[in-house]
């Protein structure tokens, strides 16, 4: 039997040398995180300093670029340090601390998409009760409630990982994650892997249940109701459908490779395929809301071409 030692740092196995085009590698990763920052800032400058934007819709797309922001502050800045570095290390404090912030950001997004999928529900199917049902309590209530529930069941999940007692230290990924760090325990994980299966459900099935549901309400509308309902259903739904389509499609090869043996890939399309909902979901959103919502794009034009 493998004795158990306290871990301090863990090594990252899934980095390859790099030394010829690492600082190619670096700058283009660079470029992306200041492109994302610089349009979540934006949308969110926006969408607050404009009262006429201070419309339910537009607040939970405000929250969901502050996730936008969260999420890629817990990746890109650990990641660009990596890439400089000759050895591929982290302690063990700051991993548990990214597991943290990377799986908060997963939960908080699905739970952020579950919301908005509420709101066009109420503004579609209901739209003569949508102000008396959508009221500013509530809205502060449900953007609350998107961000609390997933940190505290995050939280918890943390808790149950610190404790264990591991075997290794090699991590094959390039940054932490809960299940990487479970698979090193020497202890039994049956605790950890049954609270990993409730926290998913809690954090993931039900919001994407709630989506489903409404979305299935929203068609069953659009197909019995005027052109015009339709027309409306199609232009705030479209990014909202895009943007979770997007993530799932990210998260659901993110548990694939980490479930199953995926080494008949290459590395560099498992390091693309492991990063993508965290790289490309943050800088996804902005675009795609930015161009699809009138309201805010004829607003960042003004902003952009104002010196023209």
């Amino acid at each position: 039997m493998v004795n158990s030692t306290h871990i301090s740092f863990f090594t990252f196995s899934a980095y390859f040398d790099s030394s010829s085009f690492k600082y190619l590698c670096f700058v283009a990763v660079m470029c992306l995180y200041v492109l994302t920052v610089f349009s979540n800032v934006l949308l969110i400058v926006v969408i607050c300093m404009n009262r006429s934007l201070h419309e339910p819709m537009y607040l939970f797309v405000c929250s969901l670029f502050v996730n936008e922001l969260y999420g890629s502050t817990g990746l890109f800045p650990f990641l660009l340090v990596q890439i400089l570095s000759d050895v591929h290390t982290v302690s063990a404090s700051f991993c548990f601390l990214q597991i943290f912030c990377v799986y908060t950001y997963g939960c908080v997004e699905f739970a952020n998409l579950a919301v908005m999928s509420y709101d066009r529900y109420l503004a579609i199917c209901h739209p003569l009760q949508y102000n008396t049902r959508m009221t500013s309590t509530k809205i502060a209530m449900l953007i609350a409630l998107s961000w609390l529930s997933p940190f505290l069941a995050i939280v918890v999940l943390i808790s149950l990982l610190v404790p264990l007692q591991l075997c290794g230290n090699i991590i094959n990924k390039v940054y932490c994650d809960n299940y990487s760090i479970v698979k090193l325990s020497c202890n039994d994980t049956t605790v950890n892997n049954i609270y990993g299966l409730v926290a998913t459900s809690l954090t993931i099935l039900c919001p994407v249940t709630l989506i489903l549901y409404t979305y299935m309400r929203i068609l069953k509308v659009c197909f019995s109701g005027s052109k015009q309902t339709r027309q409306k259903a199609v232009s705030t739904c479209t990014p909202h459908l895009a943007s979770l389509l997007n993530f799932s499609f990210g998260c659901f090869f993110e548990i694939l490779q980490s479930r199953f043996n995926m080494n008949s890939l290459p590395n560099i399309l498992r390091i693309f395929l492991s990063l993508y909902f965290l790289t490309c979901q943050p800088l996804f959103n902005p675009v795609m809301y930015g161009l699809n919502m009138s309201k805010i794009r004829v607003i960042c034009k003004s902003l952009v071409f104002a010196e023209v």
